[in-house]
Order: C-alpha cells, then structure tokens, then sequence
C-alpha cells in the first residue's frame, strides 16, 4: 500500500488532471462520439402531451426521476470537493445519479475522505464509488474496495479501466495482468452492484460480455469522442518521447456509439451506460435508441460545477428538455417508447 508522500502526489495529480481538462484542448482529434452518425425520423404528428413524457427509469430497484448519469470525474482535494459538492447537489436535485472520480486518494490518506462524503447532500441519488481495476495489482483487495463504498456510502462501485492513461501518465501503473479472475472474485464478496468503465478509450461487446459472465452488474463504456487521456497525460509530461507519443494516440479508441451497438449486439440484458464525449439530450436520445440504460455526462459539466450549483442544475435542466424534445420529436412518451426507437436511423 502506499504511504503519506504518494497519498500527497496522487492530490497534487488530481488537481493537475482539473486544471488541464478545464484550460487545454485535451479531447480526442479526428475521433467522435459517433452519433452524428444516426438520426431520428421526424414525427409530425406525435399523438403525445410534451408536459406528460416521463424521464423515469429504474435502475437496479431504484426509481430515478432521468436516464441521466453525472459521469466520475474528481475527489481528493478542496478543489475536487466544491466540484462534487456542487455535483451532488444538482444530481440530487434533478433527479441524476452521481458518480465521483477514483476514491484512491482517501484509501491511502483518510484525511482526504471528506471530498467524498456526499450523502447528506445527496441522500437519494444512486451514487458510485471508484476505483482503478489495476490496483488490485498494486496491493488492493475486497477490502479497500469495501472501504470505499463506505467511505461514500454507495450504492455501488465501478473499476475504471485505464490501461492507456496509465501508458503515457508519468508515474502509470501499467502491469494490467490477470485482473479478470481478481474482478471476478470482488463480484461474489461485494454485497453493492460491481460494474466497469473505461476513461475514454471505449469498451468493445466481447470484453463486455466477458465481464458480464464473471459477475460484472454494469458496463460503463465510456467511449471516445471527448476526453482523451493520453492528451491529458501529454501536458504532465516532461519525456519528450512520451509526449510526442502521446500526440500519436490522440485519435485512439472506439466511438461511444459504436461501443453501445457493439455491447447491445454481444448481451441482450446487461444494464448498460453510455458515456464519453456526450454533448447534450439529443445524443442521450440516440444512445438509448442505440440500447443504453443510463446515459452519463463528464467534462461537458465540469467548467459549470466550478463555478456554482446554479449553472450546473442550469446544464443537467438543459440536457433533460433536449432529451425530451427528442422524445416529443418521434412521439415516445416514455423511456421504454425511446429505447430501440425505429425513428433512429444512419444518417445519410
């Protein structure tokens, strides 16, 4: 395990990973999500009350007001703690779930638990802890991952995949051996849905349904098409020859929407998130068409939450009424009307 000095060294990283998503041109080049790829056949005639389309879905027995997801992004700091403080709030608000970025930091020092603890704020919101899978190859086991679904007091906990942040990060952890049977094992001791999710990079239907078979709740494919963390990672960068790397992989991954289709394609019933580079309502529209449960937002949230709450209830206020436009669009009153919509069709 590690001690005070990484304890400090993983906050400082935290904050540099803040200051450059907000400051620099971190998103993936000639990569996109991959929705303006699809459309919705207009309905003229919608035969449906805008005022009475429901968002609501239920998400492992849990009634929430949207389809909606704050996506991982921060913690470990005062920085990340106003951020999620403001996050929480809004999520609990509207009506979103809420997940906050790895809780590594508070494992390794306990003082840094408290820009995790967010339940008093947000005490309905179906909320994820997380934690990077590759540790459990750097001294982590069930019990730290226990520790941070009570740190939190969450619902659930998802292992973020990041094998290619860790490739160019500096200080990367990069031995990504045999953690299936170790994912395995967490998913028969954990007594919270275990899911997982990429950073960026995307999650392909045959590892999804590798996962989903040794006991894996939730997939996360966090798709390319926004945030890419290699170009994260270039700007920590003082080696020259990983930075230029990095620029090489700037256009890695698979689309969000690609990903979706893919997993849909491999397991008809895993509970599935679509995330990564999602920009507003009409492309949640599209990824619950596509086959998506949840749909979660990142970075397109992050300049409002440090800034106040009232621009991020503002954000999360505007993606709903896309989302419902879209809904009213092509006459589904309802979730379950929108999800494998024949309204969506490629685009020409």
């Amino acid at each position: 395990m590690s001690n005070a000095h990484d304890s400090q060294h993983t906050a400082k990283r935290k904050n540099e990973h803040i200051h450059i998503c907000l400051e620099e041109q971190v998103n993936g080049e000639h990569i996109t999500n991959g929705f303006e790829r699809y459309r919705f056949m207009h309905e003229a005639l919608p035969e449906i009350d805008f005022n009475e389309i429901s968002l609501s879905v239920e998400w492992f027995g849990k009634r929430q007001a949207t389809p909606l997801l704050i996506s991982s992004m921060t913690g470990g700091t005062e920085w990340a703690h106003a951020i999620n403080l403001r996050l929480a709030v809004a999520a609990e608000k509207r009506g979103w779930a809420i997940g906050l970025g790895s809780i590594r930091a508070a494992i390794e020092n306990e003082q840094l638990a408290f820009s995790y603890q967010l339940r008093e704020q947000s005490p309905n919101a179906w909320m994820i802890a997380n934690i990077g899978a590759v540790q459990f190859n750097y001294g982590y086991s069930v019990e730290q991952c226990r520790r941070a679904v009570q740190i939190m007091g969450a619902d659930a906990l998802v292992l973020h995949l990041n094998s290619m942040q860790e490739v160019f990060q500096p200080e990367g952890d990069t031995n990504f051996r045999n953690l299936l049977p170790k994912i395995a094992e967490l998913c028969e001791q954990l007594d919270v849905p275990i899911g997982i999710k990429e950073v960026g990079w995307g999650i392909n239907g045959l590892l999804a349904k590798r996962l989903l078979d040794c006991g894996v709740q939730f997939i996360d494919v966090a798709g390319a098409g926004g945030t890419s963390w290699s170009q994260v990672e270039k700007f920590r960068q003082s080696d020259e020859l990983r930075k230029r790397a990095a620029q090489t992989f700037a256009s890695w991954g698979i689309p969000t929407a690609e990903c979706v289709v893919d997993v849909r394609k491999h397991s008809d019933n895993a509970r599935l998130i679509a995330s990564g580079g999602m920009n507003n309502g009409l492309e949640a529209a599209k990824a619950i068409a596509l086959g998506a449960d949840l749909v979660g937002f990142g970075r397109s949230l992050l300049a409002a939450a440090t800034d106040s709450t009232e621009l991020v209830e503002r954000a999360l206020e505007q993606v709903e009424f896309e989302l419902r436009a879209a809904m009213f669009g092509i006459g589904a009153k309802d979730v379950s009307q929108l999800r494998y919509s024949p309204n969506l069709v490629p685009s020409l």
